[in-house]
């Protein structure tokens, strides 16, 4: 696999475009959700007024923190080296599109990405579900083998594997031990702009890893 080739590239944003700030095992502790579960799945196991009550407190929480959003290490770097040679950019998060964008706008990343490829859990069913990354390539016209999902998380990785894109994980704290594997695995974002312009042509980048956040 080179992903030279890869044309059209899609990124998780919170963890993966921009440092990791949201203390999750701390917003469900606080809302009386299951520690064992992600917050949107731990939704199903409350009434339903609750779940509306929750919802209006994550987003206003998942606000406050896009307002700080700062750009993670070597991310700028890996975007404009795709951008400067034509490459497709878009956004797939679970949190919603809005505060994507106010994310994007924060970080000063908002240039790279066109609104319309600012996706979150509200534009389609959220990772691990494959139907963001089906949506962005319906949007482009493109297939999946044109494709890169990167990301922070397993479910980063599982949607893309589902959807037939190449999936690249960022693996900041050295973490294995899932069974799912990506493509390739790094620490930081700036291996992959180093690998991606140092590549002699036809020369393999990817490889089974399985290697994933936890």
């Amino acid at each position: 696999m080179d992903l030279r080739d890869r044309t059209h590239w899609i990124f998780d944003l919170d963890g993966t475009l921009t440092v990791a700030v949201h203390d999750f095992a701390a917003f469900k502790a606080s809302q009386g959700l299951p520690a064992d579960r992600d917050i949107l799945r731990g939704l199903e196991t409350v009434s339903a007024q609750r779940a509306t009550e929750i919802r209006t407190a994550l987003r206003q929480w998942e606000a406050d923190l896009a307002h700080a959003a700062v750009p993670g290490p070597g991310v700028i770097d890996l975007l404009e080296h795709l951008r400067g040679r034509g490459r497709q950019l878009a956004v797939l998060t679970r949190n919603t599109r809005a505060n994507a964008l106010r994310t994007l706008r924060a970080a000063g990343l908002h240039a790279f990405f066109d609104a319309r490829d600012v996706a979150g859990r509200d534009s389609a069913a959220p990772k691990p579900a494959p139907d963001g990354l089906f949506r962005q390539l319906a949007l482009w016209g493109a297939h999946p083998d044109e494709a890169v999902m990167v990301g922070d998380y397993l479910f980063d990785v599982v949607a893309g594997r589902a959807a037939g894109t190449a999936t690249v994980l960022l693996d900041t704290h050295g973490r294995h031990g899932h069974p799912d594997s990506a493509d390739l695995v790094f620490s930081e974002l700036s291996e992959l702009t180093s690998r991606l312009a140092t590549q002699p042509p036809g020369q393999s980048i990817g490889g089974p890893h399985a290697s994933q956040k936890s």
